[in-house]
């Protein structure tokens, strides 16, 4: 399976937690050897201006960031377009699930998956998505950006206290959708030993051969990119345990 990463995604771009030294190395580590790793490039301005207002793109030009988030924004791209033939997942940073179109916090700064999805529909690439955020935190910036778009559905299971409760939700949502591509925004901070203390490494597997399930029900794709995620020692195994899913494993 193809994994987008580029080395650079190590880099300490600030002080917040999805910038801290060591995250993106603890997942690169688990997955060697085990899957094939693909350099993204860069998204376009245009790509970026899809989504996000000229004012905002400035502000993050300005804090010194546009370079890493405009590879995090590629990554994004780069997997989804590689998720129409086959599973994909990109490891990236910055996050981007609490971007909006004028406006980020969260470690955010550019919406990579409003990015992606906006490139490949406005290509007539897809004409439906669902989107599967499973990080611990609510993902507002997806909801502002692609919740009135029309073509996509957004399942935030974040506020459901029971995991049997949220591994239900996300199978029935799954199971009733009919998009042509199956998104995951996957944090995985809600972890039960990270964050959240809710989810267990088996459950990553389940829900991304759900996903891969839809996929092929519908005969269209699927993807997932990097949102949280901040204990080191466990973030590699369950990255590759949502990856294995992802290939049916």
């Amino acid at each position: 399976m193809k994994v987008v990463y580029h080395e650079d995604f190590n880099q300490v771009y600030t002080s917040d937690p999805a910038a801290a030294a060591g995250r993106i190395q603890a997942v690169v580590t688990a997955l060697e050897g085990k899957v094939t790793f693909i350099q993204p490039e860069p998204a376009t301005k245009d790509d970026i201006l899809r989504v996000h207002t000229e004012e905002h793109v400035k502000s993050v030009e300005r804090r010194g960031i546009y370079s890493i988030a405009a590879l995090a924004a590629g990554g994004a791209i780069k997997a989804a377009e590689i998720g129409l033939s086959e599973p994909c997942f990109a490891l990236i940073r910055p996050p981007g699930h609490h971007a909006s179109a004028e406006s980020a916090w969260g470690f955010c700064y550019f919406n990579n998956m409003a990015i992606a999805l906006e490139k490949l529909k406005n290509q007539g690439r897809i004409k439906k998505a669902f989107v599967l955020d499973f990080d611990l935190h609510f993902g507002d910036g997806n909801v502002n950006i692609l919740g009135d778009k029309g073509y996509v559905t957004i399942l935030n299971p974040a506020s459901t206290r029971s995991r049997q409760e949220y591994l239900a939700t996300v199978e029935k949502a799954l199971a009733l959708t009919d998009a042509d591509m199956i998104a995951a925004s996957a944090g995985f901070d809600n972890h039960e030993d990270d964050w959240g203390g809710l989810l267990h490494t088996d459950d990553y597997n389940l829900m991304a051969r759900l996903m891969l399930g839809a996929a092929q029900r519908n005969r269209g794709g699927c993807f997932g990119i990097l949102e949280g995620g901040y204990n080191h020692r466990v973030l590699g195994q369950n990255v590759l345990a949502f990856v294995e899913g992802l290939q049916g494993k």
